[in-house]
């Protein structure tokens, strides 16, 4: 009941707040993992998984998974941590949400597909898992400055 009450009287966003949260999950989600990709993807994912991977990737897979990710670390991550005022455990939350989430991928595929290996698994886990720490402490940080005060 405590816990409730505590709730009750958490700091809120509502509107333009999430869309900012949304925007400073996203944003930074977006552009590390494009420089991971980048610098990472000749060395590790072209190197063992060959000729599975398509020449030009299809964007619109890509595309949903980018709009919705940063859904999940808002509401996983971001929200409970401003609620609670705390920023390590937005970092805390997001970097386990990321790890879930990519151990659900690459557990599976490793699992599943002849060419992945030990090392694209663990190392695409703590990618997801810093990647998503990361951009959920970037959004805790921007909408608690937003809302400095507002609670």
């Amino acid at each position: 009941m405590a816990r409730l009450m505590e709730w009750a009287h958490a700091p809120r966003i509502s509107g333009i707040g999430y869309v900012a949260a949304y925007l400073a999950v996203a944003l930074p989600f977006v552009m590390l993992d494009f420089l991971w990709l980048t610098l990472m993807g000749p060395r590790l994912y072209q190197a063992t998984l060959g000729d599975v991977l398509r020449p030009n990737p299809n964007l619109w897979p890509a595309a949903i998974f980018y709009l919705i990710y940063p859904l999940g670390l808002i509401g996983f991550a971001v929200l409970p941590a401003y609620q609670e005022g705390s920023m390590l455990r937005a970092l805390a939350l997001g970097f386990m949400f990321g790890c879930f989430s990519y151990a659900t991928y690459d557990l599976t595929n490793h699992a599943t597909l002849r060419n992945w290996s030990t090392t694209l698994t663990l190392a695409d886990i703590c990618w997801g898992s810093v990647l998503a720490g990361c951009s959920a402490t970037i959004g805790y940080l921007a909408v608690s400055r937003l809302f400095a005060g507002h609670g």
